[in-house]
């Protein structure tokens, strides 16, 4: 992309809505990183190091980071390892949990909520090829926990949405989303099918626990034991969750899931803030955010893009794939959905505003990797 093109994008990008205040922004970091073989540590320390260091944000406190393992491990794209196409990688994983003990946390807990099942998320790094043991050595206090059910916890945390839903007053999640200090969303490079792209504000979608918002999840308790997705709950609305949670608040009035789903990710990042954000982009898929999406293609960006605010950090990560993080419903990502970003930006989140976001390390243009090429 030349100068003049990118200048002609930034220009062409919306206005924020003038009954939106001024939405914060904080710096993201882009690294280069063209393999999983090269120092991924290293990389990562100057990047947090570039937005002002990890030790005052984890010092003596308890650390929670939400994994991209989206779908079944058992479901590989071209024979390939999970963390090479759709998973965010292990070495990624590990540099994380090191630095972040390096800093002081007092305890580091690594959650995702696993493909249609509530049993350890051990297993499923297990059955990916992952080394549970390296992780667990790589930090003092490190630990996992499925929250895809109750899980390890007594109760449900119930977070509400600040102010002015989209979709539901308020989250029923696991007990990990709320003991804790610090929420990091660790997610993908990726396209995704129904949302455009898939970074750290949608990876959050994965936070809801099937067990209350799954297809199988009881009509009035949880389902402890679920066996499915969400997508009678999230993607269509063709039933509520589980009566025990707090319910849909416009039942029936939109079976879209390119509407649905951005407006439940803008809800619950707004209810659940993030306070880091880190996208690996070394290898990854275009298309889609997991094999079982037809025509996806394998894909190097070579790029690790980290920042204190995910939905500058999403904006810095939507333009280095190519395309405008302010672009409306119709036009490519968002396609046949509305823009997860904007909507975020609306519940005051953070800005989409490139202008306003300061770029550390390489530069948009420096990364770009256009995934629709």
């Amino acid at each position: 992309m030349t100068r003049r093109e990118w200048l002609a994008m930034i220009a062409a990008a919306p206005l924020l809505n003038a009954a939106v205040p001024e939405v914060p922004t904080a710096p993201v970091s882009i690294a280069k990183c063209a393999s999983y073989d090269e120092d991924v540590q290293a990389k990562l320390a100057t990047m947090f190091d570039q937005l002002g260091g990890l030790e005052r944000l984890v010092r003596n406190k308890t650390v929670t980071v939400k994994l991209n393992m989206t779908g079944s491990p058992g479901q590989r794209f071209q024979g390939l390892a999970p963390a090479v196409t759709h998973y965010t990688h292990p070495k990624l994983v590990g540099a994380t949990a090191y630095l972040v003990g390096k800093a002081g946390a007092r305890r580091i807990r690594f959650v995702e909520s696993s493909w249609a099942t509530a049993g350890p998320l051990e297993d499923v790094m297990l059955d990916s090829g992952w080394n549970v043991r390296t992780l667990q050595s790589a930090a003092s206090g490190v630990e996992f926990e499925n929250t895809n059910a109750l899980g390890k916890g007594k109760r449900y945390s119930r977070l509400k949405v600040p102010q002015n839903p989209y979709m539901y007053p308020a989250y029923d999640l696991n007990h990990s989303y709320e003991d804790t200090d610090v929420f990091v969303s660790m997610a993908k490079l990726k396209n995704h099918a129904t949302c455009g792209v898939t970074l750290s504000l949608k990876n959050c979608f994965g936070t809801i626990p099937a067990s209350i918002y799954g297809d199988t999840a009881g009509v009035d308790e949880p389902n402890e034991k679920p066996v499915n997705g969400r997508l009678a709950v999230g993607h269509e609305g063709r039933r509520q969750p589980s009566k025990s949670a707090p319910q849909e608040l416009h039942f029936g009035a939109n079976h879209d899931p390119g509407y649905r789903v951005p407006h439940i990710v803008a809800d619950v990042v707004a209810a659940r803030p993030i306070h880091l954000a880190i996208i690996d982009g070394v290898e990854s898929i275009a298309g889609g955010e997991g094999p079982w999406v037809r025509g996806i293609r394998i894909v190097k960006p070579g790029v690790l893009i980290a920042g204190l605010n995910p939905v500058c950090t999403d904006a810095v990560s939507t333009a280095v794939m190519g395309y405008n993080p302010r672009a409306m419903r119709g036009t490519a990502p968002f396609q046949t959905c509305d823009n997860t970003l904007l909507l975020a930006e609306g519940h005051g989140v953070g800005t989409t505003d490139l202008k306003r976001i300061e770029v550390r390390g390489v530069s948009i243009e420096q990364a770009l990797f256009r995934y629709d090429s």
